[in-house]
């Protein structure tokens, strides 16, 4: 199926489609896996604001027209890679990443990095399986409504050729 998708920078329109898949799949991979207080702040509407506010960061995944995933670079950081669930195992995943680490290299940055929550297994076997090596721990700084929460992450990083 990966050869059915079609990449594109996101657009204004895309913003509700990213939020949701993005809402779905951030509580597939988070929930039990980060502190309370940051459960406390992505709230469904967090990520619509976010995902209207993170356009021009964004490409989309389109498969059969329809918003099938996305991905978020700024700099030399993958922000966010997610798919919608219908659409995962088929590919969309693969196709995102290379993506976002064309745009990284693209950027001028010989050396991508992401993080990833340590208990989000899935998405460390998938970012492993594509070449990503986990450098360590790190806590991410997430502002929140009530000041800094700091999020146990591990840091995932791959050398661009």
């Amino acid at each position: 199926m990966a050869n059915d998708v079609t990449l594109r920078p996101a657009v204004a329109q895309d913003a509700s489609a990213v939020a949701e898949i993005w809402y779905h799949g951030w509580q597939d991979g988070h929930l039990g896996n980060v502190p309370d207080a940051l459960l406390r702040i992505r709230t469904r509407e967090s990520f619509r604001e976010r995902a209207s506010a993170r356009v021009g960061d964004t490409s989309v995944a389109l498969v059969a027209g329809e918003v099938a995933g996305f991905v978020m670079v700024v700099g030399d950081e993958v922000e966010q890679v997610y798919v919608s669930s219908t659409h995962r195992g088929s590919g969309v995943a693969g196709v995102l990443l290379a993506e976002a680490e064309r745009l990284v290299g693209d950027g001028g940055h010989s050396r991508a990095w992401l993080a990833v929550a340590p208990g989000n297994a899935r998405a460390r076997r998938f970012y492993e399986r594509c070449g990503w090596v986990d450098e360590g721990e790190f806590e991410n700084r997430v502002e929140g409504p009530d000041g800094l929460v700091l999020v146990p992450c591990r840091r995932y990083v791959r050398t661009l050729v």
